[in-house]
């Protein structure tokens, strides 16, 4: 692996993580407002930055919603807001960190086709100037990706696009039309 033609190996550990931008599966939300939860990418972020980063994350519609906006306090663990919704901030969060690689690690296998869309969209909006690592199994997700690399056991199994596996993976293949892409 290299991290701007460096081998992973010569990158120290703390200078990666700098590097690195990360939303889990399941996002950490705290019982704090909208904004605060957002600033945990960048503690000293404007309320401008904040309301760019939620628009790219495709989160400004229901948080303008909310009964205070962006001053709606969320409930311990995001009670007050959908699964959906707790991506969107973390995506907004990760958005607001600005670093130059994001990993998203599952991030839409729980939602519905709504918000798996909007966070697809979300992921275009900021891909011209990222290098995202998007781990899924749900392969609309990584279906625009620009190299996909079908793993299984662990292993790479095969790499392209999603067109060219679709002509070389039977596999890929095979797992595609079972979710009718």
């Amino acid at each position: 692996i290299l991290i701007d033609t460096y081998p992973i190996t010569e990158v120290s550990k703390s200078h990666l993580r700098q590097q690195i931008a990360y939303v889990p599966q399941e996002p950490v939300i705290f019982s704090k407002s909208v904004v605060d939860n957002i600033r945990v990418g960048r503690v000293n972020a404007s309320l401008a930055e904040v309301e760019t980063a939620a628009k790219l994350a495709c989160a400004e519609e229901f948080i303008k919603d909310l009964p205070h906006g962006y001053n709606t306090l969320l409930g311990e663990r995001g009670l007050l807001i959908s699964v959906g919704q707790k991506q969107r901030i973390a995506i907004a969060r990760a958005i607001l960190r600005d670093s130059p690689i994001l990993l998203l690690d599952e991030a839409t296998s729980s939602l519905d086709a709504i918000s798996e869309n909007a966070i697809k969209t979300a992921i275009d909006n900021i891909s011209g100037n990222k290098t995202i690592i998007v781990i899924a199994h749900r392969l609309a997700t990584v279906k625009n990706a620009d190299r996909i690399l079908f793993l299984e056991k662990g292993k790479i199994e095969n790499e392209g696009s999603h067109k060219e596996l679709m002509r070389t993976s039977n596999k890929y293949q095979k797992l595609a039309e079972l979710q009718f892409l």
